[in-house]
C-alpha cells in the first residue's frame, strides 16, 4: 500500500458500498478493502500513488455526504503502520507505554502514523472498531522521552476528532505487559483460567494460568501455585437414596 493510503469511515452501509464502488471506478489503485464494522459502520481501506489515492478519496466524499464520519489521508503513510493494519502487533523492550484511544478508527491510524514519524517508538498494536463499539486504540512502546513525544504528536494529529483519550505510564508491569502482548480480548483472558482443583480445606480454588488463586476464590492465603497443593481430598462415595417404597412380597 505504498506509497500513499487513506481510509474513509461511514455510518451508513449502503453509502459506504456506493463510496467503494465510485472510488475505484474513479482512479487505478493497488488496494481496496471494505467491509462492515462495529457498530454498523462501513470502512473502505484504499492504496496506491499517492494522486491516484487524493482523486479516489475525493470521489468517495462526493458519494458519502452526510454518512461520511471520519477520513485519513497518509500521502507519505509509515510501513509499520500498514503492518499494523493488516494485523501485525509487535513485543518492545521498552519500559514505557502510550495509549491513545480515539472515537474513530480514521483518527487512531492518523495517531499512529503521527507518533510513529515523530519519536523512536514501536508501535505495538493498533486496533480498530471490532469488539469496541466503533473506537479504536494504538500502544506504542519505547523508553519514556519517546513514548511521551509519540503520544504528543498523535494527540496533535488527531485533536480535531472529538474526544481523545491518552496516557502514558512510565514503568509498565510485567504481568500488564503480558496482558498486552496477549488477546487482549477479556472474554479471552478469561477462558485461559485453569478449572477449580481440590484442596485440603475441601473448598475449591480457581488458579489463573500462572498459578495464582483468582480473588474471592478461597486461595489468598496460598502462596503456593497449582502445581504445590500436594494433598487431594477424596471426595466420599455417596449414599444411596433409600427407597420410601416397601418392596412387594
Amino acid at each position: 500500500m505504498e506509497p500513499a493510503v487513506s481510509l474513509l469511515e461511514f455510518s451508513s452501509i449502503a453509502k459506504g458500498i456506493e463510496a467503494g464502488d465510485a472510488m475505484i471506478k474513479r482512479a487505478p489503485l493497488d488496494v481496496i478493502r471494505a467491509g462492515t464494522v462495529h457498530p454498523g459502520k462501513y470502512l473502505v481501506l484504499i492504496g496506491g500513488l499517492t494522486a491516484d489515492v487524493e482523486e479516489a478519496m475525493q470521489a468517495g466524499r462526493e458519494v458519502a455526504g452526510q454518512s461520511l464520519v471520519d477520513v485519513v489521508f497518509l500521502p507519505d503513510v509509515h510501513p509499520d503502520v500498514v503492518a499494523s493494519i493488516g494485523g501485525a502487533r509487535r513485543e518492545d523492550a521498552g519500559e514505557a507505554l502510550g495509549v491513545i484511544e480515539t472515537p474513530t478508527v480514521a483518527a487512531t491510524i492518523d495517531a499512529a502514523d503521527a507518533g510513529v514519524k515523530g519519536a523512536r517508538v514501536t508501535i505495538r498494536d493498533l486496533r480498530l472498531a471490532d469488539d469496541l463499539g466503533g473506537k479504536g486504540y494504538v500502544l506504542f512502546g519505547g523508553e519514556v522521552a519517546e513514548v511521551e513525544a509519540a503520544v504528543g504528536y498523535g494527540v496533535a494529529r488527531t485533536a480535531a476528532s472529538g474526544e481523545v483519550t491518552h496516557v502514558v505510564i512510565s514503568q509498565l508491569h510485567d504481568e500488564m505487559r503480558e496482558n498486552l502482548t496477549a488477546d487482549p480480548r477479556f472474554a479471552q483472558r478469561a477462558r485461559d483460567v485453569e478449572k477449580p482443583v481440590a484442596t485440603e480445606s475441601g473448598l475449591p480454588v480457581t488458579f489463573a494460568p500462572r498459578g495464582r488463586p483468582l480473588p474471592g476464590s478461597g486461595g489468598g492465603d496460598r502462596d503456593a501455585g497449582a502445581g504445590s497443593v500436594h494433598e487431594t481430598v477424596t471426595p466420599r462415595p455417596r449414599r444411596r437414596p433409600t427407597s420410601s417404597r416397601k418392596r412387594k412380597t
